[in-house]
C-alpha cells in the first residue's frame, strides 16, 4: 500500500463541497447554451435519450476515472501523472495527459471568458429594456453590432476573467469552497425560478414534450449524427479531460466515496441540462420561434421572446444572470490546473500564479474577441465549413481533439497500465460496482470515445 498523499493547496471539507464545486465545473455554458440547441437542432427528446445513456455508460465511468487518479496523486495533473507512472513502473511519458488536460482548459478558458462576457453584457442589455417590443431584425442587429465591436467585447471579456481571478486566487477553502457555496445553490435556485415562470406560459406543454418524447423517426434518419452529437456533449458537458475533474479530485478527503461523489456529479449536471431547457422551449414555442436556431438560441431567439413577454426584462435579465453563475463556477475550475503547477513547480505564491495565467489566457483571448470581427476567416475542418476564426481553430483543437484524446487516455491508463490493486484501493467500491465500472472504462468508454475522437476526422 501506496502512503497516502496529501495536497500542498488544502482540501475540501465534505464530500458535498465538492459535489458542489464539481458540478459547478461541469455545468456551465455547455448546459444552458449547448445542450438546449442541440437538443433543438437533433429532435429534442431523441437526443436526451441518447444523451443520458452515454453519460451513463461513458461520461460517468471516466469521471469517475479521472477523480480517483487525482485523489491518488494529490498534485497538478501533470505531475500527478508523473508520480503515478513513476509509482507503478511505467514509462514518464504518461505525463502527456497532465499536459493535455491542462493545455485544454487553459485554451478553452481563453474564449470561454470571451463568451461568457456576452453573458455579462446582456444582463444589462435585457434590464435595462433594449429588446422590449423589439422586432427580430432588431434583436439580430443589436447582436451583430455588439459582436463586431472588438473593444466592447475586450471590456467584457476582462471583467469576467478577472471575476475568475479573484476566487481562484483566494485558494481552495477561501475561494473555491466558498464561491461554490454561494453560486450553486443561487444557479438551482434561479433555475427554477425560470422553470416556474415558463410552466406559466401556454406552450409548457409543448415544450415538455417536445423535449421529453423521444421522436424515433428523426432518431431513425440520423442515427450516427445524433448519437455522435449525445456523444460527444456528454463527455464535453461533465469536463472531462479538461484537468479540472483531477485536480478538483486532488482535493477530496481520503473516506469520500468515489462512486457516490461521481453520480451525484453526473446527475445533477445532466439536471441542470434539462431543466434549462424546460426554462428554454416553452418560451420559444410560446412565442412562435424557432427551436432548432442553433447556437444564436440565447443570444437571439430568446431576447426576441424577452422583448415581447409581460415582464420580459425582469425574466430576460435572471435569465442571464443564471447562466453567468454557470459560466463562472466553470471558468475557476479551468484556471485552476495551471495555477497548481505553477504554485508545486515554481514555488510562487497563488496569487502570483493565478494573475500569470489569468494573465496569459486573456491575451490568448483577444483572437477570439477579433475572430468575430477583424480577424473573421473561413476554413474546412472534416468537411465543414467554419467561419469562426482563431476561435473555431481553439475550438475545434480543445473540443474535438485534446478533451476525447485525454478521456481516451485516462481510460487507456486506469484500465490497462495502472494495478488493479492501487485502482480498488483508491475507488473502495463494493465487488458488483467495480466490475462495472471497470468493464465500462476498459470496453464501453474506451471504444466510444475513441470513436468520437476519429469521428472528427471523418473516419466514421
Amino acid at each position: 500500500m501506496v502512503k497516502k498523499r496529501t495536497s500542498i493547496h488544502g482540501q475540501w471539507s465534505s464530500q458535498w463541497v465538492f459535489v458542489l464545486a464539481a458540478t459547478g465545473s461541469a455545468v456551465g455554458l455547455g448546459n444552458i447554451w449547448r445542450f438546449p440547441y442541440m437538443a433543438g437542432e437533433s429532435g429534442g427528446g431523441a437526443f436526451i435519450m441518447l444523451y443520458i445513456i452515454c453519460v451513463i455508460l461513458m461520461g460517468t465511468p471516466i469521471m469517475a476515472a479521472e477523480i480517483m487518479i487525482g485523489r491518488r496523486g494529490r498534485q497538478s495533473p501533470l505531475n500527478t501523472m508523473r508520480t503515478l507512472a513513476a509509482e507503478g513502473g511505467h514509462s514518464r511519458h504518461w505525463q502527456i495527459l497532465g499536459i493535455l488536460g491542462m493545455l485544454a482548459g487553459f485554451l478553452i478558458m481563453s474564449y470561454y471568458s470571451v463568451i461568457a462576457g456576452w453573458v455579462l453584457s446582456y444582463i444589462f442589455k435585457t434590464a435595462s429594456g433594449t429588446f422590449e417590443a423589439a422586432a427580430p431584425d432588431t434583436v439580430v442587429k443589436i447582436f451583430n453590432d455588439f459582436t463586431s465591436n472588438p473593444w466592447i467585447l475586450l471590456f467584457w471579456h476582462s471583467v469576467f476573467m478577472v471575476m475568475c481571478m479573484t476566487v481562484t486566487a483566494r485558494g481552495v477553502k477561501g475561494g473555491l469552497e466558498k464561491a461554490v457555496r454561494i453560486l450553486m445553490p443561487t444557479l438551482f435556485c434561479l433555475l427554477l425560478i425560470m422553470v416556474g415562470y415558463a410552466m406559466s406560459t401556454d406552450k409548457f406543454l409543448d415544450g415538455m414534450a417536445y423535449l421529453l418524447i423521444p421522436d424515433f423517426t428523426t432518431l431513425a434518419a440520423n442515427f450516427p449524427e445524433v448519437f455522435l452529437n449525445a456523444s460527444g456533449h456528454a463527455f464535453f458537458s461533465l469536463s472531462i479531460g479538461m484537468g479540472a475533474i483531477m485536480v478538483y479530485g486532488s482535493y477530496l478527503p481520503t473516506k469520500t466515496s468515489i462512486a457516490n461523489a461521481t453520480i451525484a456529479i453526473a446527475t445533477m449536471d445532466s439536471v441542470v441540462a434539462i431543466l434549462a431547457s424546460l426554462a428554454i422551449f416553452p418560451l420559444v414555442f410560446t412565442y412562435n420561434l424557432e427551436p432548432s436556431s442553433g447556437p444564436s438560441l440565447i443570444f437571439i431567439t430568446l431576447p426576441i421572446a424577452f422583448g415581447q413577454m409581460p415582464g420580459g426584462g425582469l425574466f430576460g435579465s435572471m435569465f442571464f444572470f443564471l447562466v453567468m453563475f454557470a459560466a463562472w463556477t466553470s471558468g475557476i475550475s479551468l484556471l485552476e490546473p495551471v495555477v497548481t503547477w505553477l504554485v508545486e513547480n515554481k514555488g510562487m505564491r497563488r496569487l502570483k500564479a493565478t494573475i500569470i495565467t489569468g494573465g496569459i489566457a486573456w491575451i490568448v483571448g483577444i483572437g477570439t474577441v477579433l475572430s468575430f470581427n477583424h480577424w473573421a476567416f473561413s476554413f474546412t475542418f472534416a468537411g465543414l465549413e467554419k467561419h469562426g476564426g482563431i476561435f473555431d481553430i481553439i475550438d475545434i483543437l480543445t473540443a474535438n481533439i485534446l478533451l476525447p484524446l485525454g478521456g481516451l487516455i485516462i481510460s487507456i491508463f486506469v484500465a490497462w497500465i495502472m494495478s488493479k490493486m492501487s485502482v480498488k484501493e483508491e475507488l473502495d467500491m463494493n465487488e458488483g460496482l467495480y466490475k462495472f465500472w471497470f468493464f465500462t472504462t476498459k470496453y464501453v468508454a474506451s471504444v466510444g470515445v475513441g470513436i468520437i475522437f476519429l469521428s472528427q476526422f471523418g473516419i466514421f
